[in-house]
């Protein structure tokens, strides 16, 4: 079975084409070629292509391994450490929130829960 194509927001589009830009812009302020940069981080030309021109196709793992590999700050994060230290607060706060949410139940006087 084939991918099935999820619709994006406006937002998500606008998004994928700026790391998209700032992927393609690092990679040529660095004199890296297209063939250099996907072979580096094990991606066909076709798939770095599509990251560079914002698909929403391409898993966000890769294009976010791409993105490390020219140097594009990732959640407005230049040092890895930081990016590190995000992660463990982002952990600590989830690790609060409570395992599900549920919705109350609604209750008409007949006895039946809905």
């Amino acid at each position: 079975m084939g991918r099935v194509r999820v619709g994006t927001s406006r937002a998500a589009e606008d998004a994928l084409a700026v790391l998209g830009q700032q992927i393609r812009m690092a990679r040529a302020s660095r004199g890296m070629t297209a063939d250099e940069l996907a072979g580096i981080a094990g991606i066909s030309r076709t798939t770095l292509n599509s990251i560079e021109r914002g698909s929403a196709a391409t898993s966000i793992g890769t294009v976010f391994n791409v993105a490390t590999i020219v140097g594009v700050p990732l959640f407005g994060v230049d040092d890895p450490s930081e990016l590190i230290a995000l992660r463990r607060r982002g952990e600590e706060r989830l690790a609060l929130l409570p395992a599900r949410v549920d919705r109350p139940r609604r209750d008409d006087g007949d006895g039946l829960d809905f």
